[in-house]
């Protein structure tokens, strides 16, 4: 029983870390990107580490707290990094995508601006 629980927890974090680094590569803009290490992946190598965890408790008949050291390790630090990545991109002025709320709001001020202007 134990195996196979081990054996989802490899297989789900494999999948989680091909999606996140599927995501790396396939998404076009930083801000975008960089949801591709920090979600989907910390989740894959979180759940490969715990499988690694359990395996080798079992295994040696002791509780391994290597891998539960890591796993927090990564928890902890994945989504300060992220945070600070983007922080350093916004004061860099790194453009996204996707338009800001004070575009979208500015565009449809012009937009009805231009159509009174219109109606005069």
């Amino acid at each position: 029983m134990l195996e196979v629980f081990i054996s989802l927890l490899i297989l789900t974090g494999a999948i989680f870390t091909f999606i996140g680094s599927l995501g790396l590569v396939r998404l076009k803009d930083f801000y975008t990107r960089i949801h591709g290490p920090t979600k989907a992946t910390t989740l894959g190598v979180g759940s490969l580490l715990i499988a690694s965890a359990l395996y080798f408790s079992y295994l040696e008949r002791s509780i391994s707290l290597h891998e539960v050291l890591v796993t927090l390790f990564l928890f902890i630090t994945a989504p300060v990094s992220a945070h600070m990545l983007t922080k350093a991109a916004l004061h860099l002025g790194l453009q996204s995508l996707a338009r800001l709320p004070e575009q979208q709001v500015n565009r449809q001020h012009n937009e009805q601006e231009a159509k009174h202007d219109q109606g005069d």
